[in-house]
């Protein structure tokens, strides 16, 4: 049996929005698995996640999260 590996996400504000919204639908390792190809521009991913694939996430969690990502996995 596959054992998944464990994700660590820097510690920095927002960590918890992305935590709890982001693994209910996936890994927490797609943030640093495309971090390399995604700066503040392409974590519009995150509107993305909302509007196609229906992601339950609400305005200000977004931008909490979409701040998060583009300050520790941006550029």
């Amino acid at each position: 049996m596959a054992e998944e590996q464990t994700i660590t996400l820097k510690k920095a504000p927002g960590i918890e929005k992305v935590e709890i919204n982001c693994q209910v639908c996936h890994s927490l390792a797609y943030i640093p698995m495309n971090s390399p190809f995604l700066n503040a521009q392409g974590w519009d991913e995150v509107t993305k996640m909302i509007n196609v694939m229906g992601a339950p996430i609400d305005q200000a969690d977004a931008r909490t999260i979409k701040d998060y990502l583009t300050k520790n996995y941006g550029d």
